[in-house]
C-alpha cells in the first residue's frame, strides 16, 4: 500500500490536534503486509498476537467496493467526533481507539498494507504504529 495514500492523510489528523508527523516505515509496512496475507483467507477484525510494540488499526470493507487506504483512514479519523479529550474518553457506546493511535504523539512511523478478502466478502486493511500508542490513563497529544 502506498505511503502517498495513509502517509498524508494520518499527517492532516495529527496536524489539526498540534502533533508532529509520522513518517512511512518500511519495516512496519513489511509486518503489516505480513499480517495481512494472514487475514486475507477470512479477513476477520481479529488484532495480530505479535506486534512487538506496535500500534494496530484494523478496516474491514464488504463486498461490492473498491475499498481504500484512504477509507479506512478517513473511518478512524472520523472517530475524533466520539473522543472527549477533556476526559480522555469516548463518548458512551462510541469507539475512539483507532483515532487516538492515529494522534498518538509519541508513535513516529507508520506502515499500512491492504488484503483482498479470499473469500470474497470485501477488503482488509491494517496500519500498525511505532512506538505503539493508547495506554491506559494517558492521553493521546
Amino acid at each position: 500500500m502506498a505511503a502517498a495514500v495513509a502517509l498524508p492523510l494520518h499527517n492532516a489528523a495529527r496536524a489539526a490536534v498540534g502533533v508532529g508527523p509520522v513518517t512511512w516505515d518500511t519495516s512496519v509496512q513489511a509486518f503489516a503486509e505480513n499480517y495481512a496475507r494472514q487475514r486475507a483467507g477470512d479477513c476477520r477484525l481479529i488484532h495480530s498476537s505479535n506486534r512487538n510494540n506496535l500500534g494496530e488499526n484494523l478496516f474491514w470493507g464488504g463486498a461490492g467496493r473498491d475499498w481504500t487506504a484512504a477509507d479506512a483512514v478517513n473511518l478512524w479519523v472520523g472517530e475524533k467526533n466520539d473522543y472527549n479529550y477533556a476526559s480522555n474518553s469516548c463518548a458512551q457506546g462510541k469507539v475512539c481507539g483507532h483515532y487516538t493511535q492515529v494522534v498518538w504523539r509519541a508513535s513516529t512511523s507508520v506502515g499500512c498494507a491492504r488484503a483482498v478478502c479470499s473469500n470474497g466478502r470485501g477488503v482488509f486493511i491494517t496500519c500498525n504504529y511505532k512506538p505503539a500508542g493508547n495506554f491506559a490513563g494517558q492521553r493521546p497529544y
